[in-house]
């Protein structure tokens, strides 16, 4: 449902429709294994309850290099392919594109934790696989072998992972596949497929760095229309004659707020210039002609972006290659292929217009 995209609570429950019952029912549940936990003593801190965390679910493809996997289960079918994975079960899987997204969460995490440490207001990394049960060992392995706290698994044998990313209350949902991205984003799910650097470069291990397009990733797809259907010059009468009219949502404004709130924790602190999380706007958009409108919008909302950068149609990649976020966010392939080319992860949200004029790959 759209309300995944507007923010990380659950939807309000309606009276009368059984709803308030089952949450009534799954706090009991809670307050159960929680009393059960509580009498076992451990330093790992326990998974926050899904209504309060921030969860990012990862695929396996995304969080770890299966490539030459993939290959054998193309060439050779399912049964060769988990033969594969359980031969080489002590063989630690290299990082894929969302591993460091992953690690900067994580280090976020550890800050929550130091300044809070009984709000279950953070990250939660789900691994949400369509792998086999059989692969897990060689999942779980890689896991331990970097030090990730990832205690949630979903492994769908081969089913879509869909129905099991409602039920976790997904904010975010990373893939290497395309299509079941898609299927995610037409759930209402806040979703991307994402795309390794073609060179590597360091990323920072003490800031989450994460960096968004405008138009149909954090806003509406509406603008993004008029440009394509009508012209440039269209789209800047167009802009300039609703300046003060909010812009709808899209499908990344509900991360952005969830980021936001994080960062007022820390805020909150007196932290702000220590924060670990930073983000940034970086749009094709123009400043003059039409950024007035974008930056009022995130106003309405109620949201702030770090920084703001207007390349009025210049490439992205060589911005991206000095901020080097963890992870970038675009709805045209042209502009993560760009990014890629320069070594920035990059992510495809397929959402508007533009998916009819460039289909991704």
């Amino acid at each position: 449902s759209p309300a995944r995209m507007s923010g990380s609570g659950p939807e309000a429950t309606q009276p009368g429709d059984g709803a308030e019952v089952r949450l009534q029912e799954a706090e009991q549940d809670w307050a159960a294994a929680k009393a059960f936990y509580d009498n076992l003593a451990s330093k790992r801190p326990r998974p926050p309850k899904p209504q309060h965390a921030i969860t990012v679910a990862v695929s396996s493809r995304a969080l770890f290099d299966l490539v030459e996997e993939r290959r054998i289960y193309e060439e050779h079918g399912l049964e060769k392919y988990v033969e594969y994975q359980q031969d080489n079960e002590n063989v630690t899987l290299k990082p894929g594109p969302a591993f460091y997204f992953v690690k900067a969460l994580e280090h976020v995490n550890a800050r929550l934790l130091e300044l809070y440490p009984d709000d279950e207001e953070r990250f939660d990394i789900v691994l949400m696989t369509n792998n086999h049960a059989q692969v897990g060992v060689r999942l779980i392995n890689s896991i331990n072998h970097y030090g990730l706290t990832i205690e949630r698994f979903c492994m769908t044998g081969g089913k879509s992972p869909i129905g099991y990313l409602t039920a976790y209350l997904t904010n975010l949902y990373l893939s290497a596949d395309s299509e079941k991205v898609q299927e995610a984003i037409e759930a209402g799910i806040a979703s991307a497929t994402m795309f390794s650097a073609n060179k590597d470069v360091a990323y920072s291990d003490t800031q989450l760095r994460v960096a968004f397009d405008g138009d149909a990733v954090l806003f509406s797809d509406e603008s993004e229309q008029i440009v394509k259907e009508q012209g440039l010059d269209r789209f800047f009468e167009h802009e300039q004659l609703n300046e003060n009219k909010p812009l709808a949502q899209g499908p990344l404004k509900g991360f952005l707020e969830d980021l936001g709130k994080l960062q007022k924790k820390f805020y909150a602190k007196n932290e702000r210039l220590n924060c670990p999380i930073r983000t940034f706007l970086v749009t094709a958009r123009s400043a003059a002609s039409s950024g007035a409108r974008v930056l009022k919008t995130l106003r309405s909302w109620g949201l702030e972006v770090d920084e703001a950068l207007f390349l009025a149609g210049a490439p992205k990649g060589p911005i991206l290659v000095k901020i080097r976020p963890h992870i970038f966010f675009d709805d045209q392939m042209f502009h993560i292929e760009g990014a890629q080319k320069l070594g920035t992860i990059a992510a495809h949200v397929p959402y508007g217009i533009a998916q009819k004029y460039h289909k991704s790959t």
